[in-house]
């Protein structure tokens, strides 16, 4: 299922990696659900590259990304779903590294893979992790999001079990991750056999980012992460995710500060949101030292 919203710039390429490595038809369905994108014509892109192998399905009004998962959870067919969202693509093995591991684990409620980023260095989220079953996914997703959508394939029956994606558009994939683990094993891979495009124009993700709503949805989803876990474990994995997800805007703010400085001090401000730690305020201040030194040497070199 692959869900686009004015994405076409990248749409054929996922479209291309999809259909590479699918089977056929009777095993295999492939299906485009575009929530009214208006930055080119989908369908036809969709007809021309899919030559009939590609269903298309366009919502009659623009519905938001959380309702147009929901669609593609509710037109699939087949008993394995994989959300392959529009700008990212899948790599030769990846279908059949999930089909090994489901076969070698058949109590997984899903299976992922390491993946690609955009700039296709190490992807922290899964150093260490050994393959097989997760153990403690549970925890250890709370913690920090160890997965990312194209790399995941979730068993249909399971997403009857628990239901559809909900509550925020920044980090839904972190919270049904997270919840999906509360009744099923996870299995994993090590091989990178997705590539998700972390910053593509006009992503969900680049938009969150701009105006500061990741750190707000960051933090409802920890909220409401903390009814998964025991009670014993609810306030120690709460204060290790919002650290962590402090130091993770604290970042951003320093990539963004020469370049979009508005953005930079909304992610600065959500870092401080999110944790009171004396080591990100700390780490803010050391970035703004760098960033005022940087323009102070940039004027007088100019």
């Amino acid at each position: 299922m692959i869900p686009v919203y004015n994405c076409i710039g990248y749409l054929e390429e996922t479209l291309n990696s999809v259909l590479s490595r699918a089977l056929g038809p009777e095993y295999m369905q492939i299906a485009v659900i575009d929530d009214r994108s208006t930055d080119g014509d989908v369908q036809g892109l969709v007809e021309r590259v899919g030559k009939n192998r590609i269903e298309y399905f366009q919502q009659p009004t623009n519905v938001g990304s959380l309702r147009n998962f929901e669609t593609c959870l509710n037109h699939s067919t087949g008993h394995w779903v994989h959300l392959l969202h529009g700008d990212d693509r899948v790599l030769p093995g990846f279908y059949a590294e999930i089909e090994a591991l489901f076969a070698a684990y058949p109590e997984a409620g899903a299976a992922f893979t390491n993946w690609h980023q955009d700039n296709d260095a190490d992807t922290t989220e899964t150093q260490g992790l050994e393959p097989g079953i997760i153990k403690d996914f549970l925890i250890q997703n709370a913690q920090r999001l160890l997965v990312q959508p194209p790399a995941i394939v979730v068993k249909r029956a399971v997403y009857e079990k628990v239901g559809g994606f909900f509550a925020v558009y920044y980090g839904e994939d972190w919270e049904m991750w997270t919840r999906i683990a509360v009744h099923f094993p996870i299995a994993y891979s090590p091989k990178k056999l997705a590539y998700y495009r972390y910053m593509g124009k006009n992503s969900i993700t680049q938009r969150a980012i701009a105006t500061g709503q990741n750190a707000a949805d960051i933090i409802k989803v920890i909220d409401i992460i903390q009814q998964y876990l025991p009670p014993d474990q609810r306030q120690q994995v709460k204060r290790i995710a919002r650290f962590y997800y402090a130091i993770y805007c604290a970042d951003l703010s320093y990539s963004l500060a020469p370049t979009n400085l508005r953005s930079a001090i909304l992610q600065a401000k959500g870092a401080l949101k999110l944790s009171h730690n004396s080591k990100v305020f700390t780490l803010l201040l050391k970035y703004l030292t760098r960033h005022i030194t940087k323009v102070l040497t940039g004027r007088r070199l100019s």
